[in-house]
C-alpha cells in the first residue's frame, strides 16, 4: 500500500549543487541549491530566488559555476547554503573555501569541491525562479578520475533527502547504463 505525501518538492536524488559566483567588486560568492540539473545536452537549469547575492551575482556577470558538493565537505557545503551572502559577503572564506577564476566563463571555481560545471547565463525568469546556463565546460580534479573519466566513488557527491532533510552519499554501482536492459529485449 503506497502512501500519499500531497504535492511536494520530492525526487530522488535531488543533487547537491553549489553555484558560485563573483559579485561586483570580485568577491567571491556560493550558494546551495537542490532544484536544477540539465536540460538540454549544452545546458544546466536551476530554481534559486531573485533575493539571492548570487542571483544577482550571476544577472550581473551573466556566468555561473555548478559545482558537486562533496561528503569531505558537507558542513561547508551546508554552510554556503544556511548563510546569506546578502548578510556575510565573505562566507566562503568564512567556511574555508579558496577559489580559483574558471578559464572558461567569468566565475570562481571552488578549490575544495572537485568536479564542476561552468556557465554561461542564458536566461532567467524571476516569475519561476528558473535559470539557464549554457554549459561551456566541465572540470575535474585529477584525483576524481579513473582512466581518465569521472569516478563517482572517487569524488563521493552527495544527495539532499528533502523528506528527512538530510544529505547522504551516493552509493554503489548496481547495473551498467544501455546494457543491463538489453536482456529484456
Amino acid at each position: 500500500m503506497r502512501k500519499n505525501f500531497g504535492a511536494k518538492p520530492i525526487t530522488y536524488p535531488q543533487p547537491v549543487f553549489i553555484i558560485a559566483t563573483y559579485d561586483e567588486d570580485g568577491v567571491p560568492d556560493a550558494m546551495n541549491a537542490a532544484w536544477g540539473g540539465i536540460s538540454e545536452a549544452n545546458e544546466l537549469s536551476m530554481c534559486i530566488s531573485e533575493d539571492h547575492k548570487t542571483t544577482k551575482n550571476v544577472l550581473a556577470r551573466r556566468a555561473f559555476t555548478v559545482s558537486m558538493a562533496t561528503a569531505q565537505y558537507v558542513a561547508e557545503c551546508d554552510y554556503v547554503g544556511i548563510v546569506s551572502g546578502n548578510k556575510t559577503p565573505d562566507k566562503l572564506a568564512r567556511c574555508g573555501f579558496t577559489v580559483t577564476k574558471s578559464e572558461f566563463v567569468d566565475a570562481p571555481l571552488i578549490d575544495q569541491l572537485p568536479m564542476a560545471v561552468e556557465c554561461r547565463l542564458i536566461s532567467y525568469d524571476p516569475e519561476s525562479c528558473r535559470m539557464v546556463g549554457e554549459i561551456v565546460n566541465v572540470s575535474a580534479d585529477e584525483s576524481v578520475l579513473t582512466d581518465g573519466k569521472i569516478d563517482p566513488m572517487k569524488l563521493r557527491p552527495i544527495i539532499f533527502d528533502p523528506m528527512n532533510s538530510a544529505y547522504h552519499v551516493i552509493g554503489e554501482k548496481v547495473g551498467q547504463a544501455f546494457r543491463d536492459g538489453l536482456k529484456l529485449k
